[in-house]
């Protein structure tokens, strides 16, 4: 797996302060969305503003912090959860990481972006 592109400590910092503001747009400007998923211990539902972007019937999300973010963690340990995009609300499920070795069948873009961190690619359900 990438070396994730963002420093440890920058990731606390927007987790507590930078996420909270975005999250009140990021539904609604792309190509922001908002992942909501449970808490693996607690099961409480938790709002993630991330860069996301729609190929077919998948939703592919950059990971410039690395696959052991708690969001991404706990997306994988459920299943499913869901994605606020462009103001609508779908559910997501199959979740999984990708790396640049795994991207044979996606867009160009991505396949780039792989290159340089790992993605998270999950189903659009209809």
């Amino acid at each position: 797996m990438p070396k994730p592109l963002m420093p440890r400590r920058l990731r606390r910092i927007n987790k507590a302060f930078t996420n909270r503001v975005q999250g009140v747009y990021a539904p609604y400007l792309p190509p922001l969305a908002v992942v909501v998923h449970k808490g693996r211990t607690s099961g409480r539902e938790y709002r993630t503003p991330v860069t996301a972007f729609r190929s077919g019937g998948r939703l592919i999300v950059g990971l410039p912090y690395g696959a052991d973010t708690d969001w991404v963690r706990n997306l994988l340990a459920e299943g499913h959860g869901g994605v606020e995009r462009l103001g609508r609300v779908h559910r997501i499920g199959n979740p999984r990481v990708l790396s640049a070795a795994d991207t044979g069948d996606l867009p160009a873009p991505a396949r780039y972006a792989a290159r340089r961190m790992d993605l998270l690619v999950a189903d659009l359900d209809a």
